[in-house]
């Protein structure tokens, strides 16, 4: 029982301590691009992005006929 009034006063040290470098980076802006790093290590500096790639679900709604009234009339 003795060790909790070592332990309990240094957990809520390093509790302090977290919250307290938390903040900081929250007040430093660290996290205000996340993905930016990320994103510029693909391309160099004269790099254009790629084209949007269209998905299976762009190709399946353009073969689709419209429907009017509920009935198909193809």
């Amino acid at each position: 029982m003795t060790v909790l009034v070592y332990l309990i006063p240094a957990a809520l040290f390093l509790g302090v301590l977290g919250l307290g470098a938390f903040l900081w980076a929250l007040k430093s802006d660290q996290f205000d691009d996340l993905d930016g790093a990320a994103h510029r290590i693909l391309f160099d500096d004269g790099d254009t992005p790629l084209p949007r790639r269209r998905s299976n679900r762009d190709k399946r709604a353009k073969r689709k006929r419209p429907v009017t009234n509920g009935v198909d009339r193809s």
